[in-house]
């Protein structure tokens, strides 16, 4: 029952061919199993999953139903949960328990879902392979010599080696997206204001948006429909009916306008991943949609800009983490000067210490000029072109990353780790929503596409996504590794 999808296992609990305990335990053998290896999971929550396990049970034997009753999660490490511990992936926070619950993680409560644990991620959400956590690299479940993604590549390597059923993330620059992409899962970055970012430690605040990884769109609209919703806690929360995200899963494509942005597709992108989104793009036209090529001009640009806007923004929310009040303080400082200097420095690792000092440069007199308000007007191009694109077409397809995964510490250049993200960054500058999918296999590893929407349609992605996956098989894929240790042949 692990290796099924969240709506199996939904269904599977309301006819009581299995329990909640029942499910919850087989996940936590599991992480027992396997996370030593893997390093998905910062912090096992046992004895409680068992707890709100039995919960569920009891309240679904007294009559409540809804669809993640009793379904076991994990919560990327970036999520403030109460009384448990919540690192960020970082030195910083390693011993910061929070006092309250982020609004995500309690919309999945009031749902009645179990928290398995919390997941492993790059420190502060700053990275593109889960290298920079100060809880150790996490290892792709489809080759453990490779990369998972990043940051959320605890979430996405949990559900790929069936971990937990779900998982939730967040997307600053392709964080959900790129390791959706590297471990064959499915990801989705919502609208900028669909899902609250109250309780979320921040990286970049107008980049920033949690989101759903899972096995398939239509879990991730499961996910989503607990996740969205205005919260009077977040200012940047949009007012927006609470929308089903399934109830149009099953809408057929044709006449469907996809775009085909010809920038995606131009050199540094791999054969292998080129052909497979082209092989996907002819299994669309076979369900009717019209393929349409689209000119996104100043693509090339969101790599720069987003590496003054993100770093920038970073540099004053991290100034927060000072040795006074929480979290790591260094020992013995001499004086209050001592203590900043030398906790900053000892708790921060160097990706995140590089960014804040970026940041920093970038918004010092002399250069808020030359480069932060610079950045902020090619944002304004990229979005432009978005808007032009989308007058012309439904929905814009492509490659989610250039390439498979990456071996472990083969990238120790940071401009070329900052490449990884070429694909994905522009939706965040834009505040765009997408989703990554599995899309074929190339030297053992899963490749991933990108369904890019228009602002709020996060219905028509998640269709266009479940429509690909009930024609393909993708999304059901697993690596040897994981089918050998779920005991299948």
């Amino acid at each position: 029952m692990i290796n099924s999808t969240v709506a199996e296992i939904s269904a599977a609990l309301a006819a009581g061919d299995i329990s909640s305990v029942e499910i919850t335990q087989a996940y936590l053998d599991r992480i027992a199993t396997l996370n030593g290896e893997l390093n998905a999971f910062i912090t096992v929550c046992e004895d409680s999953a068992l707890l709100a396990a039995k919960a569920a049970d009891e309240a679904r034997a007294n009559g409540l139903d809804s669809p993640l009753l009793g379904i076991p999660l994990a919560h990327k490490d970036i999520f403030c949960t109460k009384d448990i511990l919540t690192t960020c992936g970082s030195r910083m926070l390693h011993n910061f328990v929070s006092p309250y619950n982020a609004t995500v993680v309690e919309r999945f409560n009031d749902a009645g879902t179990v928290l398995l644990g919390k997941t492993n991620m790059d420190e502060f959400a700053m990275g593109s392979s889960n290298e920079t956590s100060f809880f150790g690299d996490v290892k792709n479940p489809w080759n453990t010599e490779y990369v998972p993604g990043g940051s959320s590549g605890g979430s996405a390597a949990a559900v790929a080696a069936d971990l937990c059923a779900m998982a939730t993330g967040t997307d600053t620059g392709g964080s959900i997206r790129q390791p959706a992409a590297f471990c064959g899962v499915t990801g989705m970055k919502p609208s900028y204001g669909r899902v609250s970012r109250w309780g979320m430690i921040a990286f970049a605040s107008s980049l920033d948006q949690a989101g759903p990884l899972a096995k398939s769109a239509e879990d991730a609209a499961l996910m989503l429909n607990v996740m969205s919703g205005l919260d009077k806690k977040d200012s940047t929360s949009i007012d927006r009916p609470v929308e089903d995200f399934t109830a149009s899963l099953n809408q057929p494509l044709k006449g469907i306008r996809i775009g085909v942005p010809k920038q995606h597709f131009a050199e540094g992108l791999s054969r292998e991943v080129e052909q497979a989104v082209s092989a996907a793009l002819t299994e669309y036209e076979k369900l009717g949609a019209i393929i349409k090529e689209v000119d996104l001009t100043n693509s090339h640009l969101s790599v720069s800009a987003y590496y003054v806007v993100a770093p920038a923004e970073a540099s004053a929310n991290l100034s927060r983490f000072d040795g006074v009040r929480y979290g790591y303080r260094c020992e013995d400082p001499v004086n209050l000067e001592d203590m900043y200097k030398r906790t900053r420095s000892e708790g921060f690792g160097e990706e995140v210490k590089r960014r804040i000092m970026i940041g920093t440069y970038a918004l010092s007199a002399g250069f808020y000029e030359a480069y932060y308000r610079k950045a902020q007007k090619i944002r304004r191009l990229i979005k432009d072109d978005f808007d032009r694109a989308f007058t012309e077409v439904d929905v814009i397809i492509g490659p989610t990353s250039p390439h498979t995964a990456f071996k472990l510490g083969s990238k120790s250049d940071p401009v070329s780790m900052y490449l990884e993200d070429i694909y994905t960054i522009a939706v965040n500058l834009a505040g765009l929503p997408a989703a990554s999918i599995p899309v074929g296999i190339a030297n053992g590893l899963p490749m991933g596409m990108q369904i890019i929407g228009k602002y709020f349609d996060e219905a028509k992605i998640l269709n266009v996504a479940h429509q690909f996956q009930q024609h393909t098989d993708w999304h059901k894929q697993k690596s040897p590794a994981i089918t050998a240790a779920n005991g299948e042949s």
